[in-house]
């Protein structure tokens, strides 16, 4: 029987905590039924916070554990649930808190635990410094954030989920789904997690988090000078790009500007231009029926395959794939075909 220990925290989403114990549940259930015979259950589990007291979640809802976490107590592996995205620099704050996971956390690592974290639930293993030197995952709107904090942790925001000896790191909020089907597979094996997606519709072929990623934090500074570099970007997104220009009429060096950019958001002037770009492309083929080369046209790309490779590389999809998924107009048409077929 594998043991997975569910650590909380207050202002964590409470989803978290049930969608994995669903998942490790139906595994039990699918288990037994293939078995054909009374077995015992694959899985156990506990939920756990630092004083063994209740926590509270993100939205107000109370939820209950099963006891306190004790790093000396076995584990097969921890699954670390994520503060809300709003609540993560209040929640990095608690030193006492954060210090006292972290040494837990180190603790069952050495005991040979495996360690899993989604969303934010990543900054909990790279301040344990348990991601130094290695891949990692987390929130694509906290990609940026997360870089410039733990410099030492390779970023890879477009992936859904990164396992490297031992260590799970998974992305955005949902995805401890996924992260609770491979602890299924991890400790249970292929065909039992196959089988466990198959029935609670869980898309296991989903490997990118970058469809749905947004330029949501990326005015989130106090630097002035990007500020103005941005909003001048914005206002001109039609025309063609040159660093000098951009940099002459703010009147300071490029390498100035590149230094700044890279400060403010971790990103080069070109490759935030590259990302403003394909985002203004994406509100275009969510919100009107639009035709691709019209999209390349205002997003300032008078070549229109350089624009498919750009826009599939940063989010994993063709501008057709995308705009076929997250048109509003493609949804109207699914919905009034599937009303044809049930008449």
């Amino acid at each position: 029987m594998a043991i997975v220990r569910i650590w909380v925290y207050d202002g964590i989403l409470a989803s978290g905590v049930a969608g994995p114990v669903d998942v490790f549940s139906a595994a039990n259930q699918f288990h037994a039924r293939l078995a054909g015979a009374p077995s015992a259950p694959l899985f156990a589990w506990r939920v756990e916070s630092l004083d063994g007291q209740p926590v509270l979640a993100a939205s107000g809802q109370t939820i209950h554990v099963d006891g306190k976490i004790d790093p000396r107590k076995k584990a097969d592996a921890i699954l670390l649930t994520a503060p809300f995205l709003s609540n993560i620099d209040a929640f990095i704050g608690r030193r006492e808190e954060l210090n006292a996971l972290s040494s837990a956390l180190r603790r069952q690592r050495k005991a040979g635990a495996v360690l899993a974290a989604y969303c934010t639930a990543n900054y909990l293993l790279a301040e344990a410094g348990l991601l130094d030197g290695r891949a990692a995952t987390t929130h694509w709107a906290r990609a940026a954030d997360f870089a410039r904090r733990y410099p030492r942790v390779e970023v890879r925001a477009h992936e859904l989920m990164i396992a490297q000896d031992g260590i799970m790191s998974s992305g955005s909020v949902t995805s401890y789904l996924h992260l609770a089907v491979r602890l299924v597979e991890t400790f249970a094996g292929e065909d039992l997690a196959t089988t466990v997606a198959k029935v609670l519709l869980i898309d296991m072929n989903r490997t990118s988090q970058a469809s749905y990623a947004t330029l949501l934090d990326e005015h989130g500074h106090t630097d002035t000078l990007v500020a103005r570099a941005q909003q001048q970007m914005e206002a001109t997104l039609e025309r063609g790009f040159r660093l000098s220009d951009l940099a002459a009429s703010l009147a300071v060096s490029e390498r100035t500007l590149n230094r700044r950019f890279k400060e403010a958001l971790g990103l080069a002037p070109l490759t935030y231009l590259q990302n403003l770009r394909i985002e203004v492309a994406k509100r275009l083929l969510e919100t009107r029926p639009i035709a691709l080369e019209a999209v390349s046209q205002q997003v300032g790309y008078g070549d229109i395959s350089t624009f498919r490779q750009l826009f599939k590389r940063k989010t994993g999809l063709s501008p057709s794939e995308y705009q076929m998924r997250f048109s509003r107009a493609a949804a109207r048409d699914r919905k009034a075909e599937s009303g044809r077929d049930g008449g």
